[in-house]
């Protein structure tokens, strides 16, 4: 008795796990489309604007292979993006971490590369 209810629990905890494969997980990274998507790449764009007024490199948004939005302390923004600076593209990953309710500092800008080892770190 108590080994077919376990079998049969077993067999449903497999089914919904696999019917819950697309589900998001709370906390975890989100894949954005449509309205969500176009938000975050206008906030990439004031981001690399924001950066090329100070000392920052005057990076371009060219290619979006990726966007995801995660909920932190606030919300992470990560884009898989090609930027352009003049003639020169690199494959990079751009992270915003946004803290609206912060008056200073609450946005941070992170841009790591592929095959650069110098990094941009900013916060305003």
């Amino acid at each position: 008795m108590i080994g077919s209810k376990l079998f049969y629990l077993t067999i449903f905890a497999l089914v919904c796990v696999s019917l819950c494969d697309d589900l998001p997980v709370l906390g975890g990274p989100k894949e954005l489309s449509g309205d969500e998507l176009k938000r975050a790449l206008d906030e990439l764009d004031a981001a690399l604007a924001k950066l090329a007024t100070g000392d920052g490199p005057s990076y371009k948004a060219g290619k979006v292979t990726k966007v995801t939005s995660q909920v932190v302390a606030g919300s992470l923004t990560t884009y898989t993006v090609e930027l352009k600076n003049g003639d020169a593209a690199k494959q990079c990953t751009v992270k915003i971490w946004s803290r609206l309710w912060l008056e200073k500092d609450g946005t941070n800008v992170r841009i790591e590369c592929d095959g650069d080892d110098s990094k941009v770190d900013t916060t305003y």
